[in-house]
C-alpha cells in the first residue's frame, strides 16, 4: 500500500481520543476537587446564606466529580483492555466535562460580587491554571477545550470588565487575552495530536504490510522447498507412488465416502470371495438386509446435512455388531451385513442387537432423532448360494416385514417366496383385469330400520382371476401399492352409477361407493365423478361416497378441500369403519358428513364396552345431524339390539350377501 494512501479511520481516531481524554482525566479531577474545595472553604464569607449556597454547589461539584471518576475507573480497568466502542465513552466524558465547566462558570459569576480582592485574584489564578492545563489535556477534542476554557475564563473576565468600580478591568482584559492564547495553543495541540495519530496509523500499516509480505515470502520459500522435496521424492519413488495411487483408486471405488463402509461394488466382491471360502469349508453364513424406518422424514424435514450426520452415526453403531469389512452401505438408508458361521438363531440375535443400537436417540445439530430398523435375513446355503440370490431374498424379506410390521426382524422362507411371486403375478394380472372383463361390481343392500325396506346399496368390487375369486383384502392393497387404484376406482364408480340408472326401482334408492385415499388425492377424481353423473340421469343426492377416517392421516388439507368440492356437488359423504381410524372427533367438527358407519367389530362384539362405543357414536351422530349405518348384522338378535340402540340403517348377511347386479334385481323383486 502506498504511504500516502494510508489514513487513520474515524473509529481509530475516536478510540485514541477517548484514551487520551480518559487517561489524563485523573489529575484533572484531582485538581478540580482540591481547587474548588480551596475556593469554597479557604475564604470566609460574612453572609451565612452565601456560605450555605457555596456548600451546596460544592456538594454538587463533588457528586459530578465522583461520577466522572467512576466512569474513568471503568474505562481504565475494563474498557481500555478491550476494543471498545469509543462514541459512548466520549459522550459520557463530554457530559461530565460540560457539567463541570458549567459549575465553574456559574460559581465565578454567582459569587463575583461577594469576593474580596484576594479571593477574586485567587479565583482568577485558579481558573487560569485550570484552563491552561485543560488546553493541553483536552486538545484531542476542539469542542471540549473550547467550551471548558471559555466556561472557566470568559464569564469571570466579562464580570471584571463590566464591574462598575472598574478596579478589576485590567484583570478582565488579562483573562480574555489568556483565554485567546490558551484557545490558539489548544488548536495547535489538536493538529499535532491528529497528525501524530495519522503517523501512528501509517507506521502500523507499514509494519503490518512488511510482516505480511515477509510471511508470504516465507510461505513461498517453504512451498518451493516442499515442492522440490515432493518432486525429488516422486522422482526417486515413482513406482511406489503409482502403486499407492492405484490402491487409493481401488479404495475409493469400493468404499462409501460418507460412512467409509464398503459400498455396493466392494461388498459384492467381498461377499463372493467369502462365499467361495464358506463353500469349500462347508460352513454357513447369514446375510442381513437393514432398512432404516423414519429416515426419509428426517431428510425431508431437517435436510440432507442432518441426514448425513444420522447415517454416519448409524454406520458407526452397526460396526459394533459386525467384523471388519462385513458391513456395507447398500444405498440411501439401506445397509447389508454378513454374519459368518451363523445359525438362524445367531443371525436373529445379532439383528435384534443391531436394531436396539439403531433405536438409541441421535443428536444431530441440536435435533434429537429416533429411528428404528426393519431387518430381513437370508441364510447360506438354505436360501441361496450366490451373492445376488442372498441379497435379493434378504431384501424381499425386509420389505415383507416392513409391510407387516415396521421395526421387526424376519427370516426368509419358501412360503414368503411363493407369496411374493404370487403377489407379483396377481399385480401383473390386475393391470389387465378391466380390459379382460375380470372385475365385477357386487351390491349389498342397506336397510332402513323404521320401514325395513332397502334404502341404498353398497357397491363392492370382486375379481375373478382364472376362475379364482381373489378376496378384496388381497387385491385392493395390491392395487394401492401398484398405483392402479385411481383407474380401478373410476371404473367401479362409473359401472355402479350406470347400473343404478338402469334399475327400475324407486328413485329414492341410493348408491354407496367406497373411495380410497389415492382416488381422493388424485387430481382427476372430481372430474371423473362429474362425467359419470352427467352421462346418466342419476341425481348427485343419490350418490354416497364412503371414506375411511385414515384418509386424514395423508395430506389432511387436500382431503378437506376435495371433500368440500364433493359436498358442493350435493354428493353425500359417509365415514366408513368409524371409531377405528384417525382423529374422529376433530374431523366431525370440521366436515359436513352425512352418514357414519359403525364398524362390524363393534356390532358383533356383544360386550358392554362395545355397546358403550355404539351408544356414544349414535349420540355424536345425532349431535352432528348425521345418520348411522351399522355393519355386520348377521342375526335377528343383532338387528333388534341395534334397532333398540337407535341405529338408522342396518347392513349385513342377515339381510343379504353381496350380489351381482342381476341377482340383486331378482332379490329385490322377490322381497319388495
Amino acid at each position: 500500500m502506498p504511504f500516502e494512501q494510508i489514513t487513520v479511520s474515524t473509529t481509530e481516531l475516536k478510540r485514541d481520543t477517548a484514551n487520551m481524554l480518559l487517561g489524563n482525566s485523573f489529575v484533572g479531577l484531582l485538581m478540580t476537587v482540591f481547587s474548588f474545595s480551596g475556593l469554597v472553604f479557604f475564604f470566609d464569607n460574612a453572609s451565612e446564606k452565601v456560605t450555605q449556597l457555596q456548600h451546596q454547589i460544592w456538594i454538587f461539584m463533588m457528586l459530578v466529580s465522583v461520577c466522572r471518576l467512576a466512569d474513568a475507573l471503568y474505562w481504565k480497568f475494563k474498557l481500555s483492555k478491550l476494543p471498545f466502542e469509543p462514541t459512548a465513552v466520549i459522550n459520557r466524558f463530554s457530559i461530565g466535562l460540560y457539567i463541570t465547566g458549567a459549575i465553574w462558570g456559574f460559581y465565578s459569576v454567582l459569587f463575583y460580587s461577594t469576593m474580596d480582592t484576594i479571593e477574586l485574584a485567587a479565583t482568577m489564578i485558579i481558573l487560569s491554571a485550570m484552563s491552561g492545563g485543560a488546553g493541553t489535556v483536552l486538545s484531542p477534542s476542539r469542542a471540549l477545550v473550547a467550551f471548558y476554557c471559555t466556561a472557566l475564563l470568559v464569564p469571570m473576565s466579562i464580570c471584571a470588565l463590566t464591574d462598575s468600580n472598574g478596579e478589576f478591568f485590567i484583570l478582565g482584559i488579562l483573562g480574555l487575552v489568556f483565554w485567546i492564547g490558551i484557545f490558539l495553543s489548544a488548536l495547535r495541540y489538536n493538529r499535532f495530536f491528529v497528525s501524530t495519530l495519522h503517523l501512528k496509523a501509517k507506521n502500523n500499516k507499514l509494519i503490518e504490510q512488511m510482516r505480511i509480505e515477509r510471511s508470504e515470502t516465507e510461505k513461498v520459500n517453504q512451498l518451493l522447498l516442499t515442492t522440490n522435496g515432493k518432486l525429488d521424492a516422486a522422482n526417486a519413488n515413482l513406482e511406489a507412488e503409482v502403486e499407492r495411487r492405484t490402491e487409493d483408486l481401488f479404495r475409493l471405488s469400493n468404499r462409501d465416502p460418507l460412512t467409509n463402509l464398503l459400498n455396493r461394488n466392494g461388498f459384492l466382491k467381498h461377499l463372493n470371495q467369502l462365499l467361495d471360502t464358506t463353500k469349500v469349508l462347508h460352513n454357513s453364513l447369514a446375510l442381513l438386509f437393514i432398512d432404516l424406518d423414519g429416515f426419509k422424514q428426517v431428510n425431508d424435514s431437517l435436510g440432507h446435512k442432518v441426514g448425513d450426520i444420522v447415517l454416519t452415526e448409524i454406520a458407526s453403531r452397526l460396526r459394533n455388531y459386525s467384523e471388519k469389512n462385513q458391513l456395507a452401505r447398500w444405498g440411501g438408508d439401506e445397509f447389508v451385513a454378513i454374519i459368518p458361521y451363523a445359525t438362524v438363531d445367531t443371525a436373529k440375535a445379532v439383528a435384534h442387537a443391531m436394531r436396539s443400537g439403531v433405536t438409541i436417540p441421535i443428536m444431530a445439530n441440536d435435533n434429537q432423532i429416533t429411528l428404528d430398523a426393519t431387518i430381513g435375513i437370508a441364510m447360506y446355503p438354505e436360501h441361496g448360494e450366490s451373492a445376488v440370490d442372498l441379497i435379493q431374498q434378504a431384501d424381499l424379506t425386509m420389505y415383507d416385514q416392513k409391510r407387516k410390521q415396521r421395526g421387526s426382524v424376519g427370516v426368509f422362507n419358501e412360503t414368503l417366496h411363493e407369496e411374493i411371486k404370487r403377489d407379483q403375478r396377481l399385480c401383473e394380472r390386475l393391470r389387465c383385469a378391466i380390459k379382460n372383463g375380470e372385475l365385477t361390481v357386487f351390491y349389498q343392500p342397506i336397510i332402513d330400520v323404521k320401514t325395513r325396506s332397502v334404502s341404498s346399496v353398497e357397491a363392492l368390487l370382486r375379481w375373478n382371476c382364472d376362475g379364482e375369486m381373489i378376496p378384496p383384502d388381497i387385491f385392493i392393497p395390491l392395487a394401492e401399492r401398484s398405483g392402479l387404484m385411481p383407474e380401478i376406482g373410476a371404473w367401479v364408480l362409473n359401472r355402479a352409477i350406470i347400473d343404478l340408472s338402469h334399475w327400475q326401482f324407486a328413485d329414492s334408492l341410493c348408491l354407496s361407493v367406497n373411495v380410497s385415499i389415492t382416488q381422493l388425492l388424485d387430481d382427476s377424481f372430481v372430474k371423473i365423478l362429474d362425467n359419470a353423473l352427467s352421462s346418466t340421469p342419476v341425481a348427485p343426492e343419490r350418490i354416497y361416497l364412503e371414506v375411511t377416517e385414515s384418509v386424514f392421516a395423508n395430506n389432511a388439507e387436500l382431503v378437506t378441500l376435495r371433500l368440500s368440492e364433493l359436498v358442493q356437488r350435493r354428493v353425500k359423504i359417509s365415514i366408513d369403519d368409524f371409531g377405528t381410524g384417525y382423529s374422529s372427533l376433530h374431523r366431525l367438527q370440521s366436515m359436513p358428513f352425512d352418514f357414519i358407519k359403525i364398524d362390524r367389530s363393534f356390532v358383533q362384539n356383544s360386550s358392554e364396552e362395545s355397546d358403550t362405543i355404539i351408544r356414544a357414536t349414535l349420540l355424536m351422530a345425532r349431535e352432528f345431524s348425521c345418520k348411522t349405518v351399522a355393519e355386520g348384522i348377521e342375526t335377528n338378535e343383532q338387528l333388534e339390539h341395534l334397532a333398540a340402540l337407535g341405529a338408522d340403517y342396518l347392513q349385513g348377511y342377515y339381510f343379504a350377501k353381496p350380489m351381482s347386479a342381476s341377482d340383486f334385481i331378482s332379490w329385490y323383486n322377490d322381497n319388495y
